[in-house]
């Protein structure tokens, strides 16, 4: 009788983390949403090196909605990362923090072959990852 309580307890422990396993694995499987810029001036083909919305309100609104559509799996809603990737609100200001996020949102990260964060360039215009920069900004911590 002690072993089947045994038996029946590992059971359900297999069962419960069959069934939390789809959770845990769908968090890397998830598809970019697209993100309407009407309202934001065009950028052109050509890659701007500094922000060109810093403090525009309407691009602080649809950084904020494209941020929780794209990046808040990983990073965390309000850019308050839970720790699976970093919390966003730290990015230095200005120029600087353009330096880092701007390469990192067009290429993603991998390092020794795994992917730390997929690349956004050709899946968001480079209208909607400044605009998502230009709302960081807004949520910016020291």
């Amino acid at each position: 009788m002690k072993h089947s309580f045994r038996y029946l307890g590992a059971a359900v422990a297999a069962l419960f983390i069959g069934m939390q396993a789809p959770a845990v694995f769908a968090h890397g499987d998830v598809v970019p949403q697209a993100v309407d810029t009407t309202g934001l001036k065009n950028l052109g083909a050509d890659w701007q090196v500094a922000n060109p919305y810093r403090k525009d309100k309407t691009a602080i609104r649809i950084g904020d909605s494209a941020f929780n559509q794209n990046c808040a799996r990983c990073h965390g809603l309000g850019a308050v990362s839970g720790g699976i990737a970093p919390d966003l609100r730290f990015l230095p200001l200005g120029d600087e923090g353009d330096e880092v996020f701007l390469p990192r949102i067009r290429r993603g990260s991998v390092r020794d072959g795994r992917v730390y964060m997929p690349p956004f360039e050709g899946t968001l215009s480079q209208e909607a990852m400044w605009a998502i920069r230009t709302w960081l900004e807004s949520v910016h911590e020291d």
